[in-house]
């Protein structure tokens, strides 16, 4: 089993999210559709992965990944940014930020599938 945080602030994106990686067995999903809603529940709960935007209303992906690296105890988690911006600097500076992955809207189930395989089995082995 492993416990999937997807962070958007559209609800439609987030059960996208969901729906692409469903093939994927034994993962479990929580919502969150805000970056500070996301930094509490990463607060309470430990998850295996972490599928965030970078563009929200109050707390920005890129800050989420900032807290994300300065906890101990969630320093190794993976992180998939999935977002619109397709721009070199704001990957370099989400991967600079210390996600693992970098993705733009739209995206295949496919690739992003293939994504966290490659993160969730990296991890596990």
């Amino acid at each position: 089993m492993a416990d999937v945080l997807v962070v958007d602030d559209s609800k439609v994106m987030r059960d996208m999210v969901v729906a692409c990686l469903r093939p994927y067995p034994g993962l479990t999903f929580s919502h969150a559709s805000s970056g500070l809603e996301a930094i509490e529940r990463l607060s309470l709960q430990p998850y295996d992965l972490l599928v965030l935007d970078l563009n929200m209303p109050d707390i920005g992906g890129i800050e989420v990944v900032e807290f994300v690296r300065g906890q101990d105890r969630l320093r190794e988690l993976p992180i998939i940014i999935v977002t619109t911006r397709g721009d070199e600097a704001s990957r370099t500076r989400a991967l600079a930020a210390g996600a693992s992955r970098f993705m733009t809207k739209p995206f295949t189930p496919d690739a992003i599938l293939a994504e966290v395989r490659g993160l969730l089995e990296g991890r596990r082995a």
